[in-house]
């Protein structure tokens, strides 16, 4: 099985949807460091039902699909929503909506394909005060053998930084010899099959290779919890992507962008 077939599994039936032509930077970034082959089907059939279940419809053919979905109009896994979600390999994607936008977005997809659709696709979907990012999807089913950095603790634990509060189980957290919190990791459950992971260092503890092993130290949990991890960074982050390599989560030459919370 290769990487460039949108994971060839049985195709779903298809919600509401309409096909455009690929937009380059969005919809098909260019392939990266492509050419791998996988050979896990239990783990990359993990990634197809992740997709399916997160999205609405994955795979699709050629081109960007508009498809109507519930969880847009659902809190996401900090109890906020998210009304637009896309994700697209080089030869597919998927741009998944609350169901009663859909016709609203196709026009939009129509009149301004790629980056020119991201400056009004909140407000198109509902949520103009709300603002949208894009980047890199990337996911692994063979974290690097790096060792592990940090401690399982409560995300109430005293002296953690607020952004580590929003999950609801167990975050990541590395601690310096005095209990001062120098960087740590959160698992964002968005469904039974993939969990995708979040990660942060303060500037000082920066350079020590933390980040990349809070990354493949949580990655292997979420693996043996029976889903597969994944991590997203926008185009610009040069850091995240080298924690994101270093740890075992290579560019397929896959893309994500949507509407988000400020």
């Amino acid at each position: 099985m290769t990487r460039d077939r949108c994971l060839r599994f049985p195709r779903r039936r298809r919600c509401s949807e309409t096909v455009y032509p690929p937009a380059r930077r969005l919809n098909q970034l260019p392939h990266g460091s492509g050419g791998r082959a996988y050979h896990d089907h239990v783990l990359d059939r993990r990634l197809f039902l992740h997709l399916a279940t997160w999205l609405g419809q994955w795979p699709a053919g050629p081109g960007l699909h508009v498809v109507r979905s519930h969880r847009r109009a659902r809190p996401a896994w900090d109890g906020r929503l998210r009304p637009a979600i896309a994700v697209a390999s080089p030869e597919c994607g998927i741009l998944s909506v609350p169901p009663d936008r859909a016709g609203v977005v196709r026009d939009l997809v129509r009149e301004r394909p790629g980056e020119r659709l991201l400056p009004v696709l909140p407000a198109a979907v509902g949520a103009p005060e709300f603002t949208t990012h894009a980047g890199l999807f990337r996911w692994s089913t063979a974290p690097a053998p790096l060792p592990d950095a940090g401690e399982w603790v409560a995300p109430t634990t005293p002296g953690l930084p607020p952004w580590l509060r929003l999950f609801d189980r167990e975050v990541l957290v590395v601690r310096d010899a005095d209990g001062a919190y120098l960087a740590g990791a959160g698992i964002k459950r968005h469904d039974a099959h993939g969990h995708e992971l979040a990660v942060g260092t303060v500037p000082a503890a920066r350079g020590r290779g933390l980040a990349r092993r809070l990354v493949a130290q949580a990655a292997r949990r979420v693996l043996d919890e029976g889903a597969v991890p994944t991590y997203l960074h926008n185009h610009g982050n040069h850091a995240s992507a080298r924690v994101a390599e270093a740890a075992g989560f290579p560019d397929r030459g896959w893309t994500s962008y949507g509407v988000f919370p400020r």
